[in-house]
């Protein structure tokens, strides 16, 4: 029997102070998180620009956080071997960005990094279905991608509830990552739906300290 997946919280560095990013990161540490995520964006994939390897390399060196590498980017397969060597522990792709799926998944596996794959809104799940077994973790992705402080998509519920059925169906061990407008109002829900690994963006740094944060979204996922 599959394991009963961790509830797990990572920030999404896109909220955080970007002129310290570094402090950031020791904050989070010290205050009791174990990963963080980082959204690469090339400004072609989605309407903005964000981190590239240089940034996540120059962190890596003082950091002990996983580093949750969501790849919002064209044609990713380009850089995969950067951002394994920059320090990424998991990268995620966008089934919508790739042209050969499993050959990226295969690849960032074969580069020593955990491999997750993303899905838009409106994306359906059978992108995923045949790789599940290959896949550390697949994404949920519950707003357009983008931007962050956007509000939560409510048809995503039923994405969530299905995939965590399409899991246990092929006894799979793979991770669900939420992504877009989750708080501590409905963590509980989505964990309930099947979801396991949390970003928070705006709803988390907007709320220090820090350590008080976790705490209160622990607890709303515990609470009965």
């Amino acid at each position: 029997m599959p394991k009963t997946p961790p509830i797990i919280l990572t920030p999404s560095l896109l909220s955080s102070d970007f002129s310290r990013i570094g402090e950031e990161l020791a904050a989070l540490e010290q205050a009791g998180l174990q990963w963080v995520h980082w959204d690469v964006m090339d400004g072609a994939f989605v309407p903005n620009i964000t981190f590239g390897p240089p940034v996540i390399k120059a962190c890596r060196k003082s950091c002990g956080l996983f580093f949750d590498v969501h790849l919002m980017i064209e044609q990713p397969d380009r850089y995969l071997a950067e951002f394994v060597d920059a320090g990424a522990n998991l990268l995620c792709v966008h089934a919508e960005a790739c042209v050969h799926l499993e050959r990226t998944v295969s690849e960032i596996t074969r580069l020593g990094a955990k491999a997750g794959v993303a899905l838009n809104p409106h994306t359906p799940l059978d992108m995923v279905e045949y790789l599940l077994p290959q896949l550390d973790m697949v994404l949920i992705m519950t707003v357009n991608p983008g931007f962050g402080g956007q509000k939560f998509i409510p048809f995503t519920r039923q994405k969530i509830q299905r995939l965590r059925a399409m899991i246990q169906e092929v006894g799979a061990e793979t991770f669900i990552q939420v992504d877009g407008g989750v708080s501590p109002e409905n963590i509980r829900e989505l964990a309930d739906l099947g979801a396991n690994v949390f970003v928070s963006g705006s709803a988390f740094f907007g709320f220090p300290p820090y350590a008080a944060r976790l705490e209160t979204f622990m607890r709303a996922v515990r609470e009965e």
